[in-house]
């Protein structure tokens, strides 16, 4: 009795440890530290290394050779090693209001930051973030205002043969105000899943600040998983702790496009919608562009608003599938009906420039109506949330 005393004594003692370490154990250096003046320094204790470098989207672009081809990815900063074994690095110049991401690079090995505990995944890379506010970055910020709740709920597609996983931001007041909503789909990127638009693109905060300035209509927003071979994000369905991957079968083979018109019916069975396609929107970037061009040409009567954000626009050759087949003609349709928004934004120096600025090209032949939108800088995140906040005040007007 007295050894098994002894031993719970010790195991107390080892939790006890532990818990303090959890409540007390600071991190070694301050990292990232931002500055009045909005420059940012980035400290790293690596007693070993021989190199440590920061990388990320505050700094100038380089090219990066990719298996998709050469594309402008995130520069390299190198830091100094000073007292204390601390590396150090300073941005030469202020940083302007966004949300960055960055990684450490120890020895040409790539880590997050230990002092930075807000880290975001897109597909299977992990970086630490912060934000410089200003601007339209105080969107992406969480402020004093109403806020709206985000749900993660399930549904069963009886096209796919699966039960599948929606994100769904509703406005302040829903669950009081007995009224209905219009209806916003935003759909995410090749390698992405329902998670991305609320983690990466900040809606939530996007829709609760652009809301409560009264800058967007309070609106229902609908996150979906454009995986068709997917229940949910990775690590969260039946597959476990998969590991993420861009390189998914069904995703641009028309079997999500097919199935989506099941989504519509559910989230206008579950939730209190004005089910019109006046109150209606569709909008996604890059794959769910190219999802959004095709959905919406494919069901004209079901969406008043489209939003193709650095969109992919054809299928890739050899796709053969019902929903690309007469391509034009379906386009005459949607547009015979004459859609109240049809909005196509991109970076001038996306890799899918061309293709957009070709299907613009058939727009202007046509006589089309649309609205275009030109950034700089690429195929990225910080696009995207800028496109969200010029496109979702213009729906529902």
């Amino acid at each position: 009795m007295k050894r098994l005393s002894s031993l719970l004594f010790a195991l107390l003692l080892c939790a006890t440890g532990f818990a303090q370490q959890a409540l007390w154990g600071a991190a070694p250096v301050v990292s990232p530290e931002i500055h009045s003046d909005n420059t940012v320094t980035f400290r790293l204790k690596a007693p070993k290394a021989a190199k440590v470098q920061v990388t990320g989207d505050f700094l100038p672009t380089q090219k990066m050779k990719t298996p998709f081809g050469e594309f402008d990815g995130p520069g390299v900063a190198d830091l100094v090693k000073g007292e204390g074994d601390v590396w150090e690095y300073t941005t030469t110049e202020a940083l302007k209001p966004e949300l960055y991401s960055y990684s450490f690079l120890v020895d040409d090995l790539k880590i997050t930051d230990p002092s930075n505990v807000y880290q975001i995944r897109d597909v299977a890379s992990v970086t630490n973030v912060f934000i410089i506010g200003g601007d339209r970055a105080d969107l992406y910020r969480v402020n004093k205002v109403p806020h709206g709740t985000v749900s993660k709920i399930w549904y069963h597609s009886d096209a796919l043969g699966l039960d599948r996983r929606l994100t769904v931001y509703t406005p302040a007041g829903y669950e009081t105000s007995g009224k209905k909503y219009p209806v916003f789909y935003l759909l995410h990127g090749m390698g992405g899943d329902e998670n991305a638009w609320s983690e990466l693109g900040r809606t939530a905060q996007i829709m609760d600040n652009l809301i409560a300035q009264g800058k967007a209509e309070p609106m229902i927003v609908v996150m979906t998983n454009g995986n068709a071979s997917q229940e949910a994000a990775p690590g969260e369905s039946s597959l476990g702790f998969a590991q993420p991957s861009m390189n998914l079968p069904r995703t641009m083979e028309g079997s999500f496009e097919t199935a989506f018109p099941e989504v519509v019916s559910f989230i206008d069975k579950t939730y209190r919608t004005k089910a019109d396609k006046h109150h209606r929107a569709i909008a996604g970037l890059s794959m769910g562009g190219f999802h959004s061009l095709h959905i919406s040409k494919q069901n004209p009567d079901m969406f008043d608003y489209v939003g193709l954000f650095s969109a992919a626009i054809m299928p890739n050759q050899g796709v053969k599938s019902a929903i690309y087949d007469d391509f034009e003609a379906k386009l005459k349709t949607q547009f015979d009906k004459k859609p109240a928004l049809y909005w196509i934004a991109i970076g001038n120096k996306d890799f899918l420039y061309e293709a957009n600025t070709a299907y613009r090209k058939l727009l202007d032949e046509k006589g089309y109506k649309y609205t275009y939108y030109e950034t700089g800088e690429g195929h990225i995140w910080k696009n995207w949330r800028i496109y969200l906040t010029e496109f979702a005040p213009q729906l529902f007007k």
